[in-house]
Protein backbone atom coordinates (compact mmCIF):
# COMPACT_ATOMS: atom_id res chain seq x y z
CA UNK A 1 0.00 0.00 0.00
CA UNK A 2 1.30 3.44 -0.93
CA UNK A 3 1.96 6.16 1.62
CA UNK A 4 -0.39 9.15 1.70
CA UNK A 5 0.95 12.63 0.95
CA UNK A 6 -1.92 14.68 2.38
CA UNK A 7 -1.41 15.16 6.09
CA UNK A 8 2.39 15.34 6.04
CA UNK A 9 4.06 18.31 7.68
CA UNK A 10 6.58 20.51 5.89
CA UNK A 11 9.46 18.72 7.64
CA UNK A 12 8.04 15.37 6.55
CA UNK A 13 7.69 16.61 2.98
CA UNK A 14 11.34 17.68 3.04
CA UNK A 15 12.24 14.12 4.00
CA UNK A 16 10.08 12.80 1.15
CA UNK A 17 11.81 14.88 -1.53
CA UNK A 18 15.22 14.09 -0.07
CA UNK A 19 14.45 10.37 -0.19
CA UNK A 20 13.26 10.66 -3.80
CA UNK A 21 16.36 12.61 -4.81
CA UNK A 22 14.41 15.75 -5.72
CA UNK A 23 15.51 19.38 -5.19
CA UNK A 24 14.82 20.74 -1.72
CA UNK A 25 12.49 23.47 -2.98
CA UNK A 26 10.10 20.77 -4.20
CA UNK A 27 8.83 20.32 -0.64
CA UNK A 28 7.44 23.87 -0.60
CA UNK A 29 5.83 23.33 -3.99
CA UNK A 30 4.13 20.14 -2.79
CA UNK A 31 2.91 21.83 0.41
CA UNK A 32 1.38 24.63 -1.67
CA UNK A 33 -0.49 22.13 -3.82
CA UNK A 34 -1.67 20.06 -0.86
CA UNK A 35 -2.84 22.83 1.46
CA UNK A 36 -3.41 25.98 -0.59
CA UNK A 37 -4.83 24.80 -3.91
CA UNK A 38 -7.74 22.71 -5.11
CA UNK A 39 -6.31 19.54 -6.62
CA UNK A 40 -7.52 15.95 -6.68
CA UNK A 41 -4.52 14.27 -8.35
CA UNK A 42 -0.74 14.45 -8.10
CA UNK A 43 -0.65 15.04 -11.87
CA UNK A 44 -2.18 18.49 -11.27
CA UNK A 45 1.01 19.67 -9.52
CA UNK A 46 2.03 21.30 -12.76
CA UNK A 47 5.05 23.28 -11.54
CA UNK A 48 6.77 20.02 -10.57
CA UNK A 49 8.86 18.30 -13.20
CA UNK A 50 7.48 15.27 -15.00
CA UNK A 51 10.11 13.19 -13.20
CA UNK A 52 9.03 14.51 -9.81
CA UNK A 53 5.36 13.83 -10.50
CA UNK A 54 6.14 10.32 -11.74
CA UNK A 55 8.15 9.55 -8.60
CA UNK A 56 5.36 10.83 -6.39
CA UNK A 57 2.74 8.87 -8.33
CA UNK A 58 4.76 5.68 -8.01
CA UNK A 59 5.29 6.04 -4.27
CA UNK A 60 2.30 7.94 -2.88
CA UNK A 61 -1.45 8.35 -2.96
CA UNK A 62 -2.71 11.92 -2.69
CA UNK A 63 -5.09 11.08 0.16
CA UNK A 64 -7.86 13.65 -0.36
CA UNK A 65 -11.34 12.12 -0.07
CA UNK A 66 -14.75 13.70 -0.75
CA UNK A 67 -17.60 13.23 1.72
CA UNK A 68 -19.98 10.32 1.13
CA UNK A 69 -23.27 11.81 2.31
CA UNK A 70 -24.58 15.00 3.89
CA UNK A 71 -27.63 15.74 6.03
CA UNK A 72 -28.96 19.30 5.87
CA UNK A 73 -30.96 20.84 8.71
CA UNK A 74 -33.62 23.52 8.41
CA UNK A 75 -31.35 25.80 10.47
CA UNK A 76 -28.48 25.50 7.95
CA UNK A 77 -26.42 23.00 9.91
CA UNK A 78 -24.89 20.29 7.72
CA UNK A 79 -23.58 16.95 8.89
CA UNK A 80 -21.06 15.34 6.55
CA UNK A 81 -20.05 11.68 6.57
CA UNK A 82 -16.42 11.14 5.51
CA UNK A 83 -14.84 7.80 4.59
CA UNK A 84 -11.60 6.91 6.41
CA UNK A 85 -9.34 3.86 6.56
CA UNK A 86 -10.59 0.28 6.66
CA UNK A 87 -13.97 1.17 5.21
CA UNK A 88 -15.05 3.18 8.26
CA UNK A 89 -16.69 6.62 8.53
CA UNK A 90 -16.53 9.74 10.69
CA UNK A 91 -18.70 12.82 10.98
CA UNK A 92 -18.00 16.53 10.60
CA UNK A 93 -20.68 19.11 11.40
CA UNK A 94 -20.75 22.49 9.63
CA UNK A 95 -22.57 25.11 11.74
CA UNK A 96 -23.18 28.56 10.18
CA UNK A 97 -24.28 31.28 12.60
CA UNK A 98 -24.47 34.90 11.44
CA UNK A 99 -20.86 36.05 10.94
CA UNK A 100 -19.39 32.77 12.22
CA UNK A 101 -19.12 29.41 10.52
CA UNK A 102 -17.77 26.57 12.64
CA UNK A 103 -16.70 23.07 11.64
CA UNK A 104 -16.78 20.35 14.29
CA UNK A 105 -14.23 17.69 13.31
CA UNK A 106 -13.63 14.12 14.48
CA UNK A 107 -10.29 12.71 15.65
CA UNK A 108 -11.08 9.01 16.08
CA UNK A 109 -13.37 6.33 14.72
CA UNK A 110 -15.47 5.52 17.76
CA UNK A 111 -14.03 6.20 21.21
CA UNK A 112 -12.62 4.18 24.09
CA UNK A 113 -13.71 6.60 26.85
CA UNK A 114 -17.19 5.13 27.33
CA UNK A 115 -19.15 8.26 28.32
CA UNK A 116 -22.65 6.91 28.93
CA UNK A 117 -24.49 9.75 27.19
CA UNK A 118 -22.41 9.62 23.98
CA UNK A 119 -23.37 7.70 20.84
CA UNK A 120 -19.75 7.63 19.68
CA UNK A 121 -18.77 5.92 22.93
CA UNK A 122 -21.37 3.24 22.30
CA UNK A 123 -19.50 2.32 19.09
CA UNK A 124 -16.39 1.47 21.08
CA UNK A 125 -12.90 2.32 19.85
CA UNK A 126 -12.30 1.44 16.19
CA UNK A 127 -9.15 3.39 15.40
CA UNK A 128 -7.28 6.68 15.37
CA UNK A 129 -7.59 9.04 12.43
CA UNK A 130 -4.38 10.07 10.72
CA UNK A 131 -3.49 13.76 10.57
CA UNK A 132 -4.53 13.69 6.92
CA UNK A 133 -7.93 12.19 7.71
CA UNK A 134 -8.54 14.90 10.30
CA UNK A 135 -7.49 17.75 8.01
CA UNK A 136 -9.38 16.23 5.08
CA UNK A 137 -12.64 17.08 6.89
CA UNK A 138 -11.62 20.72 6.49
CA UNK A 139 -10.05 20.45 3.04
CA UNK A 140 -13.00 18.59 1.47
CA UNK A 141 -15.73 20.71 3.06
CA UNK A 142 -17.72 22.46 0.29
CA UNK A 143 -18.08 25.54 2.53
CA UNK A 144 -14.39 25.68 3.46
CA UNK A 145 -13.93 29.27 2.24
CA UNK A 146 -16.62 30.39 4.71
CA UNK A 147 -15.02 28.77 7.77
CA UNK A 148 -14.11 31.03 10.68
CA UNK A 149 -13.64 28.45 13.44
CA UNK A 150 -12.77 24.79 13.95
CA UNK A 151 -13.59 22.74 17.05
CA UNK A 152 -12.25 19.27 17.81
CA UNK A 153 -15.50 18.15 19.42
CA UNK A 154 -16.63 15.44 17.03
CA UNK A 155 -16.11 11.70 17.32
CA UNK A 156 -13.33 10.56 19.62
CA UNK A 157 -11.13 11.94 22.38
CA UNK A 158 -8.49 14.18 20.74
CA UNK A 159 -5.90 13.62 23.44
CA UNK A 160 -6.22 9.85 23.03
CA UNK A 161 -4.82 10.46 19.52
CA UNK A 162 -2.36 13.14 20.56
CA UNK A 163 0.34 12.88 17.90
CA UNK A 164 -2.03 12.93 14.93
CA UNK A 165 -4.14 15.72 16.44
CA UNK A 166 -1.07 17.87 17.03
CA UNK A 167 0.18 17.18 13.51
CA UNK A 168 -3.20 18.22 12.10
CA UNK A 169 -3.07 21.43 14.15
CA UNK A 170 0.39 22.18 12.76
CA UNK A 171 -0.95 21.84 9.22
CA UNK A 172 -3.99 24.01 9.94
CA UNK A 173 -2.06 26.83 11.64
CA UNK A 174 1.31 26.97 9.83
CA UNK A 175 2.06 29.53 7.11
CA UNK A 176 2.94 26.69 4.72
CA UNK A 177 -0.40 25.01 5.55
CA UNK A 178 -3.86 26.49 5.94
CA UNK A 179 -2.49 29.49 7.91
CA UNK A 180 -5.42 29.66 10.33
CA UNK A 181 -5.00 31.52 13.59
CA UNK A 182 -4.76 29.09 16.54
CA UNK A 183 -7.22 31.40 18.28
CA UNK A 184 -9.81 30.16 15.79
CA UNK A 185 -9.36 26.55 16.89
CA UNK A 186 -10.58 24.83 20.07
CA UNK A 187 -9.65 21.32 21.17
CA UNK A 188 -12.01 19.58 23.57
CA UNK A 189 -11.05 16.86 26.04
CA UNK A 190 -12.77 14.94 28.80
CA UNK A 191 -9.63 15.46 30.86
CA UNK A 192 -6.70 13.24 29.80
CA UNK A 193 -4.24 15.08 32.00
CA UNK A 194 -0.74 14.20 30.69
CA UNK A 195 -1.68 14.94 27.09
CA UNK A 196 -3.65 18.04 28.12
CA UNK A 197 -0.62 19.46 29.90
CA UNK A 198 1.58 18.81 26.83
CA UNK A 199 -1.01 20.48 24.62
CA UNK A 200 -1.05 23.61 26.78
CA UNK A 201 2.71 23.94 26.31
CA UNK A 202 3.00 22.86 22.67
CA UNK A 203 -0.05 24.57 21.13
CA UNK A 204 -1.63 28.01 21.18
CA UNK A 205 -5.14 26.76 20.41
CA UNK A 206 -7.97 27.10 22.90
CA UNK A 207 -8.87 24.33 25.33
CA UNK A 208 -12.33 23.05 26.26
CA UNK A 209 -13.02 20.61 29.10
CA UNK A 210 -16.06 18.32 29.13
CA UNK A 211 -17.20 18.77 32.72
CA UNK A 212 -20.93 17.92 32.99
CA UNK A 213 -20.98 17.71 36.79
CA UNK A 214 -18.66 18.91 39.57
CA UNK A 215 -19.38 15.93 41.83
CA UNK A 216 -17.08 12.91 41.85
CA UNK A 217 -19.62 10.07 42.03
CA UNK A 218 -21.96 11.66 39.48
CA UNK A 219 -19.10 12.19 37.06
CA UNK A 220 -17.90 8.61 37.51
CA UNK A 221 -21.39 7.43 36.60
CA UNK A 222 -21.44 9.64 33.49
CA UNK A 223 -17.77 9.47 32.49
CA UNK A 224 -15.47 6.57 33.47
CA UNK A 225 -12.44 8.83 32.88
CA UNK A 226 -13.20 10.32 36.31
CA UNK A 227 -11.69 7.17 37.86
CA UNK A 228 -8.27 7.84 36.29
CA UNK A 229 -8.33 11.62 35.85
CA UNK A 230 -10.61 13.17 38.49
CA UNK A 231 -11.94 16.59 37.54
CA UNK A 232 -10.28 18.09 40.63
CA UNK A 233 -6.89 16.99 39.21
CA UNK A 234 -7.80 18.40 35.78
CA UNK A 235 -8.67 21.77 37.35
CA UNK A 236 -5.47 21.71 39.41
CA UNK A 237 -3.41 21.21 36.24
CA UNK A 238 -5.22 24.11 34.55
CA UNK A 239 -4.57 26.41 37.51
CA UNK A 240 -0.83 25.93 37.05
CA UNK A 241 -0.90 27.23 33.49
CA UNK A 242 -0.87 30.90 32.49
CA UNK A 243 -3.41 31.30 29.68
CA UNK A 244 -2.64 34.97 29.06
CA UNK A 245 -5.16 37.46 27.72
CA UNK A 246 -5.86 35.92 24.31
CA UNK A 247 -6.05 32.21 25.03
CA UNK A 248 -9.04 30.78 26.85
CA UNK A 249 -10.29 27.69 28.61
CA UNK A 250 -13.96 26.79 28.53
CA UNK A 251 -16.03 24.09 30.20
CA UNK A 252 -18.66 22.13 28.29
CA UNK A 253 -21.64 21.20 30.44
CA UNK A 254 -24.41 19.02 29.00
CA UNK A 255 -27.47 19.59 31.16
CA UNK A 256 -29.55 16.53 32.10
CA UNK A 257 -32.98 17.04 33.62
CA UNK A 258 -32.99 16.45 37.38
CA UNK A 259 -29.40 15.20 37.41
CA UNK A 260 -26.97 18.12 37.20
CA UNK A 261 -29.14 21.27 37.07
CA UNK A 262 -29.70 22.07 40.76
CA UNK A 263 -28.57 24.86 43.08
CA UNK A 264 -26.25 22.32 44.68
CA UNK A 265 -24.44 22.01 41.35
CA UNK A 266 -24.28 25.79 40.98
CA UNK A 267 -22.57 26.15 44.36
CA UNK A 268 -20.11 23.33 43.73
CA UNK A 269 -19.21 24.66 40.27
CA UNK A 270 -18.51 28.07 41.78
CA UNK A 271 -16.24 26.43 44.33
CA UNK A 272 -14.47 24.21 41.81
CA UNK A 273 -13.81 26.94 39.24
CA UNK A 274 -13.19 29.82 41.63
CA UNK A 275 -10.49 32.16 40.32
CA UNK A 276 -10.21 30.58 36.85
CA UNK A 277 -10.85 32.97 33.96
CA UNK A 278 -13.15 30.79 31.93
CA UNK A 279 -16.52 30.33 30.30
CA UNK A 280 -19.13 27.64 30.88
CA UNK A 281 -21.06 26.50 27.82
CA UNK A 282 -24.37 24.90 28.74
CA UNK A 283 -25.51 22.39 26.15
CA UNK A 284 -28.93 20.83 25.74
CA UNK A 285 -28.75 17.04 25.64
CA UNK A 286 -29.36 15.62 22.17
CA UNK A 287 -31.14 12.30 22.84
CA UNK A 288 -29.57 9.06 21.64
CA UNK A 289 -31.35 5.70 21.28
CA UNK A 290 -31.84 3.93 24.61
CA UNK A 291 -30.87 6.96 26.70
CA UNK A 292 -32.41 7.36 30.13
CA UNK A 293 -31.84 11.13 30.14
CA UNK A 294 -33.59 14.13 28.64
CA UNK A 295 -32.81 17.83 28.49
CA UNK A 296 -34.51 20.24 30.93
CA UNK A 297 -37.07 22.73 29.69
CA UNK A 298 -35.78 26.18 28.71
CA UNK A 299 -37.00 27.90 31.93
CA UNK A 300 -34.91 25.47 33.99
CA UNK A 301 -31.89 25.98 31.72
CA UNK A 302 -32.20 29.75 31.93
CA UNK A 303 -32.54 29.68 35.72
CA UNK A 304 -29.45 27.48 35.96
CA UNK A 305 -27.50 29.78 33.63
CA UNK A 306 -28.52 32.92 35.52
CA UNK A 307 -27.54 31.36 38.85
CA UNK A 308 -24.05 30.54 37.53
CA UNK A 309 -23.63 34.05 36.14
CA UNK A 310 -24.60 35.51 39.51
CA UNK A 311 -21.80 33.45 41.04
CA UNK A 312 -19.37 35.24 38.72
CA UNK A 313 -19.04 32.34 36.27
CA UNK A 314 -19.48 33.58 32.72
CA UNK A 315 -22.08 31.16 31.38
CA UNK A 316 -23.84 30.90 28.03
CA UNK A 317 -26.45 28.52 26.63
CA UNK A 318 -25.34 27.04 23.35
CA UNK A 319 -28.09 27.08 20.74
CA UNK A 320 -29.23 23.60 19.76
CA UNK A 321 -28.55 23.02 16.10
CA UNK A 322 -29.50 20.29 13.66
CA UNK A 323 -32.33 18.90 15.76
CA UNK A 324 -34.19 17.73 12.65
CA UNK A 325 -31.22 15.62 11.52
CA UNK A 326 -28.94 13.18 13.39
CA UNK A 327 -27.72 15.86 15.78
CA UNK A 328 -26.12 13.66 18.45
CA UNK A 329 -22.42 13.07 17.82
CA UNK A 330 -21.85 9.59 16.42
CA UNK A 331 -25.46 8.93 15.45
CA UNK A 332 -25.01 9.35 11.69
CA UNK A 333 -21.90 7.14 11.54
CA UNK A 334 -23.58 4.53 13.74
CA UNK A 335 -26.42 4.28 11.24
CA UNK A 336 -23.86 3.84 8.46
CA UNK A 337 -22.20 1.03 10.41
CA UNK A 338 -25.56 -0.68 10.92
CA UNK A 339 -26.18 -0.66 7.16
CA UNK A 340 -23.17 -2.91 6.60
CA UNK A 341 -23.98 -5.39 9.37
Amino acid sequence: MKEVLFGKTFDQLKEVVKHLGLPGFTAKQIADWLYKKEIVTIEEMTNLSLKARALLENNFDLGISPFKTVQVSNDGTKKYLFPVHDGKFVEAAYIPDKSRATLCVSSQVGCRMGCRFCMTGKQGFQGNLTAGEIVNQVRSLPERENLTNIVYMGMGEPFDNYQNVMQSLEILTSDWGFAMSPRRITVSTIGVIPAMEKFLVESECHLAISLHTPFDEERKNLMPVQNNHPIEHVISAIRKFDFGKQRRVSFEYIVFKGLNDTSRHVNQLAKLLNGIRCRINLIRFHPVPGSEWVSPDFPVLNTFMEALNKKGLRTTLRASRGQDIDAACGLLSTKEIEKSV
